[in-house]
């Protein structure tokens, strides 16, 4: 992905005119990653909560304890976006730190399963509040 499409996704994420098929694994992680270099008037751990919710409404989803928004899952990501940019020089670019991500064990859709196991990464618990991880700890 460029940086011109990553800024793309970014601010159709944000005017909740994205596409619910392109709201993918990828782009999460490219919105975050974009948030974090483009947008400095965000707090992404703070902000994206309510922007995800915003938009998965906007698509006709529901924000509930069984789907929608994942405070767990979105923490981690955010947490391990940030781990991943800290390794990154100074000039990186949402797109250089995307393809970085992607290439490691991030861009599998399940490298949570390292950290929680299924029964408590995907508790209602886990969905509404941050639920530490019952396996691993994320590195720090």
């Amino acid at each position: 992905m460029t940086d011109d499409e990553i800024d793309a996704l970014g601010c159709d994420f944000l005017a909740c005119t994205l596409p619910k098929a392109r709201w993918t694994h990828g782009a999460h992680f490219a919105t975050a990653l974009w948030l974090m270099l483009r947008r400095p008037d965000v707090d992404a751990e703070s902000d994206m909560p309510g922007m995800i919710r915003r938009y998965n409404e906007s698509v006709g989803g529901v924000n509930s304890d069984t789907s929608g928004y994942h405070a767990t899952i979105t923490q981690a990501s955010l947490h391990m976006a940030r781990q991943l940019l800290a390794g990154q020089s100074d000039d990186v670019t949402p797109a250089t730190a995307y393809t970085a991500l992607m290439a490691s064990p991030l861009g599998d859709k399940d490298w949570l399963f390292t950290y929680w196991s299924r029964e408590t990464l995907m508790t209602p618990l886990a969905r509404r509040i941050w639920v530490a991880p019952d396996i691993r700890a994320l590195p720090a």
